[in-house]
C-alpha cells in the first residue's frame, strides 16, 4: 500500500509540475481569445453564447473557457476554472478590445465618423437587391453542385462553412449560408485584414501621400542595420525580422494578440535574422507594425480612425465593415476585420477592377500588379499582403487568382482572367476544406 501511495505521489507531482510548466502559462491566451471571441461574436453580430461556444470557441483548448456576458455594461469575462480572469469590453465603432487591469474603461475614445452612401443601385454599388441575370456560358447545375458540396450536409461537422458567394461579372450568380447565418452576417476574416490594410498603402501612394520603397519610418531602426528595411519589405513580409507566427503555443503573435497593449510596437523591437527583401517570412506582427506607420501619416487619432472608412470601407460600401482596435488605438490590422460576406464580396470587385469603383479611381492600376507579384524567396505564394495562386498552391485553379486569406479558412479569391470573385468564410481551411475544389470547380462552371 505504502509503495502504491509512493507512485501515486510522484504521479501527482509529475502532473501538477506539467499543468505549472505547460498548461497554466497558456491560460492568459485561452481566456484571452475566449473573451474577445464571445464579445465580437455576440455584440458585432447578435449571436447567442451558446452558438459561439459551439461555433467559434470550440477550439482545442478554447473550450476549456467559461465565459459570462454582461449585456448591460457590455463587456465579457472569461477564465478556466477560476483561473486567470480576461476581460473584453465593447465599445461602438471600436468593436471588441481585450483589456488588461491596467486599462481605464472610463477615459474618453474617439471612434471612426461613418457615412453611408445611398446610390438606389442594386449590388454592387448600392445597397439594393441584386438584378437576376441568367448567363448562357454558365453551367448553373455543375455551379449549384459545387456549392452544395461545399457545405456540410445535417448532422456533420467536417467542412464547416458559412458563406459562400460568386460574383461573376459584377452579378451575383450563386450565394449560400450555413444556418443561423445570413447575408446580414458580420463574419470575422481574420488575416484578410491583411489585405485591408495593405490597401490604405495603395490609397496613399496614389494620393501622392507616402512612397513605400523609402525606409520604413521606424524611430528604432534610424542608428543600426534595420535602417535598410523598407516599407515595400514590410508589405512584402521580407523584411529579414525574426517572428514566429505559430497560434498553438505561446509565441509571438499569441503574445501580441492576447497580452500587449500596442499591438504596432510587437515587430518593432525584434532583431534581422536575414537580408531585408531576401527573406519571406509570414508575420501578423509586420501588418500591424504597418497600421502603426499608417497613424503615424496623420496630425490626429481622429484622423487616423476616419481614414480607414472615409477611403475604402464607406466609400465602396462596405457599410457593415468593422476593423477592431487595440488598447492604444490602433487598428488590429493584421487580424480583426469584420463584415458580411457581400461586403468582403465587394472588396475583391474593388482588385478584380483595378482600383476604380464605380468610375472613382480608389488607387492606381499600377497597385493591383504590385500586390499580385510574387516576392523574392516566397516561392510564388506571396505578393504584398495578398497570397497568390502563382506557385500553384491550388493546381487545378488558375495561376492568375490571387486572394485575401484568413485564419480558419476565410477567403476572396479575385480571377482576373474570368472577370470573377469567390469568397468562403468558414471554420476549415486546408487540407480539411477542399478549396482546390471550390475554386476549379466554379471556375470551371464557367463555359468558355
Amino acid at each position: 500500500m505504502k509503495k502504491f501511495f509512493k507512485i501515486f505521489l510522484v504521479l501527482l507531482v509529475f502532473v501538477l509540475v506539467y499543468l505549472r510548466i505547460e498548461i497554466y502559462p497558456q491560460l492568459d491566451m485561452i481566456t484571452g481569445f475566449s473573451s474577445k471571441s464571445v464579445t465580437s461574436g455576440h455584440f458585432l453580430d447578435n449571436r447567442s453564447l451558446e452558438t459561439i461556444e459551439q461555433g467559434d470557441n470550440d477550439i482545442d483548448k478554447i473550450d476549456w473557457a467559461t465565459n459570462e456576458i454582461n449585456n448591460s455594461e457590455r463587456f465579457v469575462i472569461s477564465k478556466v476554472y477560476g483561473l486567470k480572469e480576461r476581460k473584453s469590453i465593447y465599445r461602438e465603432g471600436l468593436g471588441a478590445t481585450l483589456i488588461n487591469d491596467d486599462f481605464d474603461i472610463s477615459k474618453p475614445y474617439n471612434v471612426p465618423k461613418r457615412t453611408k452612401i445611398n446610390t438606389n443601385l442594386p449590388f454592387p454599388y448600392g445597397n439594393l437587391e441584386p438584378k437576376d441575370t441568367v448567363f448562357s456560358n454558365i453551367d448553373y447545375v455543375k455551379l449549384k453542385g459545387v456549392i452544395e458540396d461545399s457545405f456540410d450536409k445535417k448532422g456533420q461537422k467536417d467542412k464547416r462553412t458559412r458563406s459562400v458567394i460568386v460574383i461573376y461579372k459584377n452579378k451575383i450568380i450563386a450565394e449560400k449560408y450555413e444556418d443561423g447565418f445570413n447575408k446580414n452576417s458580420k463574419i470575422l476574416g481574420w488575416s484578410m485584414t491583411k489585405s485591408l490594410t495593405a490597401t490604405y498603402f495603395g490609397i496613399l501612394q496614389k494620393q501622392s501621400k507616402f512612397d513605400i520603397m523609402k525606409p520604413a519610418p521606424i524611430a528604432e531602426w534610424k542608428n543600426d542595420e534595420r535602417s535598410k528595411i523598407t516599407t515595400n519589405d514590410l508589405l512584402h513580409m521580407n523584411s529579414g525580422l525574426e517572428w514566429e507566427e505559430d497560434y498553438g503555443k505561446i509565441s509571438d503573435v499569441t503574445k501580441m494578440l492576447f497580452i500587449e497593449e500596442d499591438m504596432t510596437k510587437s515587430q518593432i523591437n525584434k532583431p534581422l535574422v536575414g537580408k531585408p527583401n531576401n527573406t519571406w517570412n509570414y508575420s501578423s506582427g509586420t501588418t500591424n507594425l504597418l497600421s502603426g506607420i499608417l497613424r503615424k501619416q496623420f496630425k490626429t487619432h481622429q484622423e487616423y480612425l476616419d481614414f480607414w472608412y472615409t477611403n475604402l470601407l464607406d466609400k465602396i460600401g462596405m457599410n457593415s465593415a468593422i476593423v477592431e482596435t487595440d488598447m492604444a488605438g490602433n487598428f488590429v490590422g493584421s487580424s480583426y476585420g469584420w463584415a458580411t460576406t457581400r461586403d468582403w464580396a465587394k472588396f475583391g470587385l474593388l482588385y478584380l477592377h483595378k482600383g476604380n469603383w464605380n468610375g472613382e479611381q480608389i488607387f492606381d492600376e499600377s497597385w493591383v500588379k504590385y500586390v499580385s507579384t510574387p516576392t523574392n524567396t516566397s516561392n510564388g505564394q506571396y505578393g504584398a499582403q495578398f497570397w497568390l495562386n502563382a506557385g500553384g498552391r491550388f493546381p487545378n485553379a488558375p495561376k492568375d487568382m490571387y486572394y485575401a486569406s484568413g485564419y480558419q479558412g476565410q477567403m476572396v479569391a479575385i480571377f482576373p482572367s474570368h472577370d470573377l470573385v469567390i469568397v468562403r468564410m468558414g471554420l476549415k481551411e486546408d487540407p480539411e476544406f477542399d478549396f482546390n475544389g471550390l475554386l476549379s470547380g466554379v471556375v470551371g462552371s464557367l463555359e468558355k
